[in-house]
């Protein structure tokens, strides 16, 4: 990736900060001097600071999770949603829902809904509808399209945050901070730098400023996303060449049909008979071995519970509830008190619902599991 010199920011206008009286003097170190009342930042220091954070950003990618890129303002908004799209990377530029991370099961309910409404248009159900009820049906599919549209990909909390102007994302701020996600951030010279974990000191109320910035973050991403790309590839064609090392002596040990026409005749021979007894005898051994330990391996997929992740499906696998029989026996505060010991990420998870999905699954009620997940909000009926 080319590095951004300083030249180029200062023509973007990043340099240019806010009013001195409006200043947070937890921005000293990164304000190079005052000129006409305006606080004009030390781009040496945001070139260094972009480059470690883009060197983080980078990493992430590169680990397969998501960044959600969070700007609302006006000027940022399109400049946001058109790179983080580039990259396929969720990104807000509508209000922030309240709740995003904190109550992320709710969120995906929503999303869910909206995916339902679709698949009402293509079964037909939809036109069953009155004129008023699909004219409702369909503003509720817009506004859930503009709002949570650009995450509708987005399964699982997201690896980190990059925001643009975090005075004006301070809930979005507030949520990252409860769940521990690392937050990257444009911080201009009115914002507390503390708050953020990988700041980039720039003006983030200009266009060009942000566009500058922003090109230069998912290039890093993408770089990150290559990598991993290239690092599968490189992967499976190691796993094929060593299925074909495998493979390679097997075909040379195989006898060829000149060589069993003249061996088999001394085998037969000599082989005694007790032992072509023996064989059936020493495979249902292996078997009756075999069976017990095949049992205490089978688990079922939790992930199927609503609110249930990978990461709480191996926790409650790890405390002996890795079958939807096991935890429908399970009680719900018991259940969130292993999520709670295994990671306090998963302290905020509701799991009310969770034996009562598990008995449906375990009795393999799935059409009426699948309806009670579409007419719940939140894991509550």
């Amino acid at each position: 990736m080319a590095k951004v010199e300083v030249k180029q920011l200062l023509e973007a206008g990043v340099h240019f900060g806010h009013l001195t009286r409006k200043w947070n003097p937890n921005m000293a170190p990164y304000i190079y001097m005052e000129r006409n009342g305006i606080h004009v930042i030390n781009l040496y220091k945001t070139v260094a600071k972009m480059d470690e954070a883009n060197e983080a950003l980078g990493k992430i990618a590169a680990s397969g999770r998501k960044i959600l890129f969070v700007a609302t303002k006006k000027q940022a908004k399109d400049i946001v949603a058109e790179k983080a799209a580039n990259v396929n990377m969720p990104y807000i530029t509508e209000r922030w829902p309240g709740g995003m991370l904190t109550n992320f099961v709710t969120i995906r309910k929503a999303v869910k809904k909206m995916a339902m409404i679709d698949r009402m248009k293509k079964d037909g159900t939809f036109l069953t509808l009155s004129k008023k009820e699909r004219l409702q049906v369909d503003r509720l599919r817009a506004k859930l399209e503009k709002n949570l549209g650009s995450i509708s990909e987005m399964t699982r909390l997201p690896g980190a945050l990059f925001i643009v102007d975090t005075m004006r994302e301070h809930i979005a701020v507030k949520e990252a901070q409860k769940l521990n996600i690392p937050i990257f951030a444009m911080v201009d010279t009115n914002s507390d730098p503390r708050d953020v974990d990988y700041l980039i000191p720039s003006n983030d109320d200009a266009s060009k400023s942000i566009d500058i910035i922003m090109t230069q973050v998912t290039n890093a991403v993408a770089e990150g996303l290559a990598e991993r790309k290239s690092e599968k590839t490189a992967g499976e064609e190691a796993k094929k060449e060593k299925e074909a090392k495998k493979e390679a002596p097997k075909a040379e040990a195989e006898p060829t049909p000149e060589n069993t026409e003249t061996k088999a005749a001394p085998v037969v021979e000599k082989a005694p008979q007790p032992t072509v007894e023996a064989e059936p005898i020493k495979e249902e051994v292996k078997k009756e071995k075999a069976a017990p330990k095949k049992a205490e391996t089978e688990s079922d997929d939790l992930t199927k519970i609503e609110g249930v992740g990978p990461k709480a499906a191996e926790a409650l696998a790890n405390a002996g509830m890795g079958t939807y029989a096991d935890l429908a026996k399970g009680d719900a505060n018991k259940i969130k008190e292993v999520l709670t010991e295994a990671s306090s990420r998963m302290a905020h998870l509701d799991t009310a619902s969770w034996p009562k999905q598990a008995q449906m699954a375990a009795d393999g009620k799935w059409d009426e599991l699948k309806v009670w997940q579409d007419n719940a909000k939140g894991g509550v009926e």
